[in-house]
């Protein structure tokens, strides 16, 4: 998880203190649409901690994250037991607008658990925006865009099941489509490619294989794939093996991305130097808003792309956090998943919406969301 902290300000236009009087840590299981089955594992329902950060004047914020055992190693009961025993009692009776001197000795008090610390830190920060009236990215960053191209996950058992789902998703208005690799028959997934290709000549496409491969498997996928014109193709091999990354990108021709590898910045560095085209960015990754922005701003410099992720799968509220922050890195060119469109219901009074192939920030101040509380208590886990 990042340590490092960006310059932030709150120009809420008080000076009064905002004074945190209660933080809810809520487990909840949410239903998605179809089960989504990856190199790891087949997620059925989304196990995920909300964090509920309410004031002395009754104004509540909302933060989200999801447990990743396979990717970050957070579990919902260790997400539930880090923000309710650990994070929370040094944040009752603290002023929040002082949230940028705060932040430093929560992530002193309890090592990792990015998950709770980007809960915590993405809750305050809708809080702060709902008082001030400032959306949430105009208090920690310069947005450089106003809405994204979301891109949608194609998953499923046969060629002719994703080439239908994809054009029924154009049709709704995703344009940029993701192949999970991994999980199949290696000349089945290459046919599958193709296949997808054939019926979306000019959509971006790209594959992600969860760590799901070897060395020889990921050399020969992306090989065969070549004329199917990935744009990347996502861990393909064991998070920690960077001498196997080395000698893929020497070999590949298509860009090679890094995703369960990056927590850190050295991360970032140590895939940069190992020929990583470019890194996807997730807020429980790397423990909140305010280090993904820094880790954005890193991944400029060292000439990487960048996609920008929320976990399979969270609610309107972990998307609009995610949407904020593509919206103020310097760069998100591949791509953007934002995946409450693939629950079979949402957390809020009105999920984000995908209008003429963007998906816009909110308007209002904060995340931008209405939280529905009931939909919060239907599907909390007791």
């Amino acid at each position: 998880m990042l340590e490092k902290t960006g310059r932030t300000t709150f120009a809420a236009g008080s000076d009064a203190p905002l004074t945190i009087r209660r933080i809810d840590a809520i487990p909840v299981a949410l239903p998605l649409k179809s089960p989504m089955k990856m190199a790891g594992e087949t997620i059925t329902a989304a196990q995920n901690i909300l964090v509920r950060i309410e004031a002395k004047d009754g104004t509540v914020g909302w933060g989200e994250a999801a447990s990743a055992p396979t990717m970050t190693g957070d579990t919902l009961g260790g997400l539930t037991a880090a923000v309710r025993d650990f994070l929370a009692p040094r944040l009752i009776g603290q002023d929040a607008r002082q949230w940028p001197a705060l932040r430093p000795g929560l992530h002193r008090a309890l090592l990792g658990n990015g998950g709770a610390h980007s809960a915590i830190e993405i809750a305050m920060l809708d809080l702060i925006g709902k008082v001030s009236g400032k959306r949430l990215i105009d208090l920690v960053a310069k947005p450089r865009r106003e809405a994204v191209k979301p891109m949608w996950l194609l998953g499923n058992k046969t060629a002719e099941e994703d080439v239908a789902e994809a054009h029924l998703r154009q049709k709704e208005g995703f344009n940029f489509f993701k192949l999970k690799i991994g999980v199949k028959e290696l000349a089945k997934e290459i046919a599958i490619a193709f296949a997808v290709r054939e019926a979306l000549p000019k959509t971006p496409l790209c594959a992600d294989a969860n760590c799901g491969l070897t060395l020889a498997a990921a050399k020969s996928y992306i090989d065969k794939t070549r004329k199917a014109r990935l744009m990347f193709v996502e861990q393909p091999l064991a998070y920690d093996d960077f001498e196997a990354l080395k000698k893929l990108t020497r070999a590949a021709k298509v860009p090679v991305g890094v995703d369960e590898a990056i927590h850190s910045f050295a991360d970032i560095t140590a895939s940069a130097k190992a020929g990583a085209g470019g890194v996807s960015l997730k807020l429980i990754k790397l423990g909140g808003i305010t280090a993904a922005i820094e880790a954005g701003k890193l991944s400029q410099r060292l000439g990487l792309s960048v996609n920008i992720a929320a976990k399979i799968a969270e609610s309107s509220i972990s998307s609009a956090a995610a949407l904020h922050l593509a919206c103020a890195v310097p760069k998100a060119d591949w791509g953007v998943s934002l995946t409450h469109f693939y629950l079979a219901e949402d957390l809020v009074r009105r999920p984000l919406p995908l209008k003429n192939g963007l998906v816009a920030l909110p308007d209002g101040p904060g995340l931008g969301i209405e939280v529905d509380e009931a939909a919060v208590e239907r599907f909390r886990v007791k």
